[in-house]
């Protein structure tokens, strides 16, 4: 009976840190601070700023490179803070049968 009662506590504790990841927020930025992306830990993007001064308008695909630069690091980020923050827990993953 207490496995059952573990795995329900294990699954609590999961579900309370996806809760809190999605509260977290990553920060990225890319042409010395001329796009800066917000990332939550869900990986969903909250967002995209562009500093219009930094931005020289005849050479648009070096914007497009630093938010494309931007973007994967945030990414990249709210996926190691992602995982950091559920490690604790893998180790009862094998408790729970998965």
């Amino acid at each position: 009976m207490s496995g059952k009662f573990d795995q329900a506590k294990m699954l609590m504790k999961m579900r309370k840190v996806q809760k809190d990841l999605q509260k977290e927020v990553v920060r990225a930025e890319a042409g010395d601070g001329a796009v800066i992306v917000e990332v939550n830990g869900e990986m969903k993007i909250r967002s995209i700023k562009i500093d219009p001064e930094a931005v020289d308008l005849e050479d648009i695909g070096q914007l497009e490179n630093w938010i494309e630069e931007a973007v994967k690091a945030a990414i990249s980020n709210s996926q190691k803070m992602a995982a950091e923050k559920m490690q604790p827990m893998m180790g009862g993953l094998g408790n729970l049968g998965l």
